[in-house]
């Protein structure tokens, strides 16, 4: 709820459930954490490493996720609506059934991302690189 956690060691934190809405976590370390079901809505994880982080669930929406880095990330049913993913890397990552409406994910790295089932619906995809993802 609008705290300051900027660049923050929160690697491998169980933060399952928890209200980080519009915290700032610019930088912040959150490799491996658990952030279940969390509400990040409109949270700041610009240069964030949310590498292996698991944001199954998690309302992501209105997010800067600006070079964030998210690769092998969890983010299945994920709500991304509006979310900023400009030059983040999502290589690996889990988008299954997420929701990416109206998503600015311009120069993202979604190699070998699962996008089964993901809403891209007003999603900007403009220079992202989708090399064996899967869109089926």
């Amino acid at each position: 709820t609008g705290a300051n956690l900027t660049n923050a060691d929160l690697e491998e934190a169980d933060l399952k459930g928890a209200n980080l809405a519009g915290a700032d976590l610019t930088k912040a370390d959150l490799e491996g954490a658990n952030l279940e079901e969390a509400n990040l809505t409109g949270a700041n994880l610009a240069g964030a490493d949310l590498r292996a982080a698991n944001l199954k669930g998690a309302n992501l929406e209105g997010i800067n996720l600006t070079k964030a880095d998210l690769e092998e990330a969890n983010l299945k049913r994920a709500n991304l609506k509006g979310a900023d993913l400009t030059n983040a890397d999502l290589e690996g990552a889990n988008l299954e059934e997420a929701n990416l409406t109206d998503a600015n994910l311009k120069g993202a790295d979604l190699e070998e991302a699962n996008l089964k089932g993901a809403n891209l619906k007003g999603a900007d995809l403009k220079g992202a690189d989708l090399t064996n993802a899967d869109l089926d």
